[in-house]
């Protein structure tokens, strides 16, 4: 298993709704996310800087490189534009985390 992690950042103001959307997570990106090998996914928002910080397990072979393609995988960027930062095709900007330290 392989761990993963990455940091997004959040607009002003909109803490609240980042939670109730993911706390109303739609079934079929779910899905799609546990289908591609991803596990154990935690995102935490340090409320000081709106820095997002998420945590995820992946199958030693999963597909979590192909999810971009992904219609449904489209269609959350797209709902989520509004709030976060994010590229021109509306992926949040993520940059990844380099593992420095792990224990079991």
């Amino acid at each position: 298993m392989k761990r993963n992690a990455f940091i997004m950042k959040l607009k002003p103001g909109f803490a609240a709704e980042y939670k109730r959307r993911h706390d109303e997570i739609w079934p079929d990106l779910a899905r799609v996310l546990k289908q591609a090998g991803i596990s154990g996914y935690s995102i935490y928002l340090d409320e000081e800087t709106l820095t997002l910080f998420a945590f995820q397990k992946l199958a030693h072979n999963n597909r979590a490189a192909a999810l971009p393609g992904q219609a449904i995988v489209k269609k959350w960027w797209k709902y989520m534009a509004d709030i976060m930062e994010t590229n021109e095709d509306f992926s949040p900007v993520v940059r990844e985390l380099k593992e420095v330290f792990h224990l079991d």
